[in-house]
């Protein structure tokens, strides 16, 4: 049975966060309301698009200015979501490496399925055996859903699978799932708050490599 490597994809794959940031501002704009920082766009991505947009509106938002502004950053984000996105340093070579020895690859992510689906074809065509984004109907992470419909879907087993992400909410995905994570320092947590899992914690793509030849489970 082949080994499974699953990854997160904004702060793990890909550094999205201008482009997250433009779209947000874009939104905001639309209905007059006070922008936002990219450090602060940074600190509410994480659990979807709609938790993304619902932080960054001012407090006690009506539902339909917010459901305007959801709306307005869906379509501005999903014309605009390659501007100034860029893989993080390593990661392409990484993934071919991985590839080439045989392994299985994935993506769960809490982005919109078809942001996810658009990105990795243009960013890693022909790469992923299995692309998972944020559906109606299917809890996100840290669910464990989607990691458990990949492992199965690819006839994988969940104790030959681990899971790579940069946030605590992919931590404990992990850990609901019932297989072994690595996390790296590259993305859009605080190393404090990622060092609090006691999980393995990569700086660079070569590191993330060995950890991942070395896990005691792969």
């Amino acid at each position: 049975m082949k080994k499974l490597v699953i990854f997160d994809l904004d702060g793990t794959l890909l550094d999205t966060i201008g482009d997250l940031c433009a779209s947000v501002n874009h939104a905001l704009g639309t209905e007059r309301l006070p922008l936002r920082s990219l450090c602060e766009v940074r600190s509410f991505v994480g659990n979807g698009i709609r938790n993304l947009v619902e932080r960054s509106v001012p407090q006690g938002m009506q539902a339909d200015t917010l459901e305007r502004v959801f709306c307005a950053f869906k379509s501005h984000y999903a014309e605009n979501c390659e501007v100034n996105t860029v893989p993080y340093e390593g990661i392409t070579e990484l993934l071919s490496k991985l590839k080439a020895e045989g392994y299985l690859l994935g993506v769960v992510s809490n982005k919109a399925d078809s942001a996810v689906k658009t990105l990795i074809e243009h960013y890693f065509p022909s790469t992923f055996d299995s692309v998972i984004g944020e559906r109606a109907g299917v809890r996100r992470k840290p669910a464990p859903d989607s990691v458990l419909e990949t492992v199965n879907a690819l006839g994988a087993d969940i104790k030959q699978t681990v899971y790579i992400g940069d946030s605590e909410v992919d931590a404990v995905t992990a850990e609901n799932a019932g297989c072994d994570c690595v996390l790296v320092s590259w993305g859009f947590r605080e190393r404090a708050l990622l060092e609090s899992f006691n999980k393995p914690l990569a700086d660079s793509a070569d590191e993330l490599y060995d950890l991942i030849k070395t896990s005691e489970i792969l």
